[in-house]
């Protein structure tokens, strides 16, 4: 409640500006500000001499006699605002003692540069559009604090302007990708968060229980089910830049909320989502960065340079595993050669994570695609035309990442089902009941396709440099605020 914060000095000060503001008869909470262009705008195509109206937050207040200087910050930059006590009069500039850096104002003057050249307005007018009642961070000390970042990005976006320039940057990254779709025939479609069987992929799910029905429901894991219903539909291109959750841990690389694309394209496979998964990454480096060798986590990245890893090679080369030799005996040839195993049996994460350790030097240096992958791993793929053993998949590797997942899509539905049983087999959990409506529409009838799913927040870490991905998530999951006195 504001009543508990107003034990801090400052904070009192700022309330009793408040109550001043109040006895003026001014609302200190104003309405709709309309602007003439963004303060960014305003500088880009500044003129001497010209009318403006801008609006936004005050960062700064110099005062000299008779005159003041506020720096004004919005979105798109910040702005000198003079404030002379001849041009607005006595009154109203003895009134704007009751400003506060962190306060939101409109003004309204006249453009002129300084003798430094600085671009300023000369302020004829002053609306107070909000009063703020907590202090910002100290300018020099800033918000530093990584949990307290996270937890305030509001304001952590106010403090820190290379913050703000990486969220701009996922939003324009995310365009780019839906620009690039669309000119491919692709149409943007959404599929259901909220289902009664988790399925897609693997990873455990979120409950939830809807009253007016009387059924529990799971937040999805992935949409790939739903969208390939639509492959049997006719729907030819699908793609969704998809809100998933996944029950699980939480790390520099995981959150439970996370955004993904999946586009699934008919008669395509594997080798075409390669290609497209290529050419998109290429252009979004290019566009974003104007070359393709970039840098990540002080390692430079060539995105001229694209290899291929036959996963199945690997694991042979490396611990002596075939696709032919049963699952319990990959636990003993992992444990000799070192590698810690749960359980009688290795689990699908495990392997990733066995694999991505093995492939991440050479991803740290240029992307790499894992293919050749064993059917064990892959239930919703296509197995390869030369060994059934292995399915036609790929994952994709950059700066010891996994960022994609992608292969020919399993049309058979006996297959499918086939599939579906294995997977289940001593599993207990009731969102792995089989998804019979999709089998059924299988039964219909769906095109050879390709599918793809690409990790945004992976790749928005990738192409911002961010060490973290709760520094490309706007409000990351974190553990529960521990609760202090103000």
């Amino acid at each position: 409640m504001l009543e508990n914060i107003q034990d801090n000095d400052l904070i009192k000060q700022r309330f009793a500006k408040l109550d001043n503001i109040k006895k003026a008869g001014v609302h200190p909470y104003g309405q709709r500000f309309d602007t003439t262009s963004n303060i960014g705008a305003l500088k880009e195509n500044f003129a001497e001499g010209a009318k403006a109206v801008v609006a936004g937050r005050v960062m700064a207040c110099r005062e000299h006699g008779k005159s003041r200087f506020y720096d004004i910050k919005d979105v798109s930059g910040k702005i000198q605002a003079y404030v002379q006590k001849d041009t607005v009069g006595e009154e109203i500039f003895n009134f704007l003692n009751n400003l506060d850096i962190g306060d939101f104002i409109g003004v309204e003057g006249e453009t002129f540069k300084t003798r430094t050249g600085e671009p300023t307005l000369k302020v004829t007018k002053v609306d107070i559009l909000s009063k703020s009642l907590r202090p910002l961070p100290e300018k020099w000390h800033g918000l530093t604090n990584v949990e307290t970042r996270y937890r305030q990005r509001y304001v952590d976006l106010t403090m820190n302007d290379d913050v703000k320039k990486v969220f701009v940057l996922r939003s324009r990254i995310v365009s780019e990708i839906r620009k690039f779709l669309d000119a491919k025939g692709f149409i943007e479609v959404e599929t259901p968060m909220m289902q009664s069987l988790a399925g897609g992929a693997a990873g455990k799910p979120f409950r939830t229980h809807h009253e007016a029905l009387g059924v529990d429901l799971y937040l999805r894991i992935a949409p790939e089910l739903f969208l390939k219903r639509l492959l049997v539909g006719g729907m030819d291109r699908v793609y969704e830049v998809n809100r998933s959750f996944r029950n699980e841990g939480i790390s520099t690389r995981h959150n439970p909320e996370f955004t993904m694309l999946e586009l699934y394209q008919a008669y395509s496979d594997c080798e075409g989502m390669i290609e497209i998964t290529e050419e998109m990454v290429t252009m979004l480096v290019k566009n974003i960065h104007g070359t393709l060798q970039i840098e990540y986590n002080g390692k430079a990245i060539d995105f001229s340079k694209w290899e291929r890893i036959s996963f199945a090679e690997l694991m042979k080369e490396q611990f002596g595993i075939v696709p032919e030799d049963p699952a319990a005996s990959w636990v003993s040839k992992l444990k000799a050669k070192g590698i810690a195993i749960e359980g009688t049996e290795p689990s699908k994460t495990q392997i990733i994570n066995i694999v991505g350790e093995l492939i991440e030097p050479k991803a740290g240096n240029h992307p790499v695609f894992v293919v050749d992958m064993f059917k064990e791993m892959c239930p919703l793929a296509k197995t390869k035309k030369d060994n059934p053993l292995l399915t036609d998949r790929f994952e994709l590797y950059m700066g010891g990442m996994e960022i994609a997942n992608a292969y020919s899509e399993l049309n058979d539905p006996i297959e499918q089902r086939a599939r579906f049983e294995d997977e289940l087999e001593g599993a207990k959990d009731k969102a792995r009941n089989i998804d019979e409506d999709f089998v059924r529409a299988l039964e219909y009838g769906m095109p050879p396709a390709g599918g793809l799913g690409i990790g945004i927040d992976r790749l928005v870490m990738i192409l911002t440099n961010s060490p973290s991905i709760r520094d490309v998530i706007l409000f990351p999951q974190l553990k529960p605020e521990a609760r202090t006195e103000e």
